[in-house]
């Protein structure tokens, strides 16, 4: 007997130019650790390149769960401050496709999964906003670095990882004021919100690290059980 494996969406760079054999072509890309992480945790990977917003509905409609990738700093316009000078460029296709995909899956009600910038757009999303700048979570550019998170008890991430957990990271941002309805479900030694969730039967979790470069599989696979039992 064949298992169906839940489908698991997941937002997609879209880069200017990457190179293979003797192309250097726009490609739509992803780190690896993402389509593994899903499969690992008995999902079907599908990859998500930045649409026009208005098919984001149609779109996650046809998913059984949804992962907000990281990547660049979500542009401060959309909650309202100035760009610090440390802020990284604009991606606005991404943030315009992203935040649509946010919000279908909320109004569909299909499990959702938001890491590192993924999580500061579910705040936003929900509109709350984020620290431009904070120190010590990514240390030497381009190396992921770790430190422990500590979970909030009696939350989804809590019951998932129910003890204290030394996590991939890598930031510079970070949520500030709650977006409407989140609670924060994991903290950082030096209390950053390092998760956060919506209350209630619709499972929502975003994660500010990094679970794709790690061995850890509980994350993800509380999103695919959500979106196996739909």
């Amino acid at each position: 007997m064949t298992t169906v494996r839940p489908l698991i969406g997941v937002s997609t760079y879209l880069e200017a130019g990457a190179r293979w054999g003797v192309w250097e072509l726009e490609a739509a890309l992803l780190p690896a650790g993402y389509p593994r992480l899903v499969q690992r945790a008995g999902g079907l990977a599908a990859m998500l390149p930045p649409d026009a917003p208005e098919h984001a509905a149609a779109t996650v409609a046809r998913l059984d769960g949804l992962v907000i990738a990281g990547g660049p700093d979500v542009e401060p316009v959309h909650y309202g401050a100035t760009p610090d000078p440390r802020t990284g460029p604009p991606a606005r296709a991404r943030d315009a496709w992203e935040l649509a995909l946010i919000q279908a899956a909320l109004t569909a009600r299909v499990p959702l999964l938001g890491i590192c910038r993924g999580m500061q757009l579910l705040n936003v999303a929900l509109g709350g906003t984020l620290t431009q700048h904070i120190d010590g979570h990514a240390v030497t550019p381009g190396v992921f670095g770790h430190h422990a998170v500590k979970p909030v008890p009696g939350t989804v991430y809590g019951d998932l990882a129910p003890e204290e957990t030394a996590v991939p990271t890598y930031h510079h941002q970070a949520v500030d004021r709650l977006g409407t309805g989140l609670l924060p479900s994991a903290h950082a030694p030096d209390g950053t919100v390092e998760a956060v969730e919506l209350p209630g039967p619709h499972w929502v979790l975003g994660v500010q690290w990094h679970p794709e470069m790690g061995a850890d599989l509980r994350v993800m696979r509380g999103l695919v059980t959500a979106a196996g039992s739909r």
